[in-house]
């Protein structure tokens, strides 16, 4: 069996935002040269999520707002976490609600999805450099 290992790294800009990685896990599995196995793609930081749906601006948008209801950001002393100098509490609870990673199966060689399925990384306290990990096994 092979095993393969990539870290992906990001730095948005912005505290929180999406971006589709589909792409950069397909080039692990080429590199891979792994025809069938496993792709786990992981968020190696306890504020940012990787999740698989539709890459549809509409849809990230919704996700932004309902997330933002679920655990608003502000104000920053409703979380005991935050009393601990940080800022970032909303983050973490973001996170939870997205996951931390996915699981593909690669069959021929490529990434085996459903319908419209596409790999995002999900950033909730951002403006610093994050990794992902990508594990790949099989034959």
């Amino acid at each position: 069996m092979k095993s393969f290992r990539k870290e992906l790294w990001f730095e948005l800009p912005t505290r929180r935002g999406f971006v589709n990685i589909t792409r950069d896990v397909a080039a692990c599995v080429r590199e891979s040269r792994v025809q069938e196995g496993l792709a786990l793609v992981n968020a190696m930081h306890i504020t940012a999520s990787v999740f698989i749906n539709d890459d549809e601006s509409g849809l990230h948008r919704d996700y932004e707002r309902w997330l933002e209801q679920l655990a608003p950001h502000e104000p920053v002393a409703h979380y005991e976490h935050n009393q601990t100098g940080e800022d970032n509490a909303d983050a973490h609870l973001k996170r939870q609600v997205m996951g931390r990673e996915v699981v593909v199966a690669i069959t021929a060689g490529n990434l085996d999805f459903g319908p419209w399925e596409q790999i995002f990384y999900g950033e909730f306290d951002g403006r610093r450099r994050k990794r992902v990990l990508v594990k790949i096994i099989g034959e």
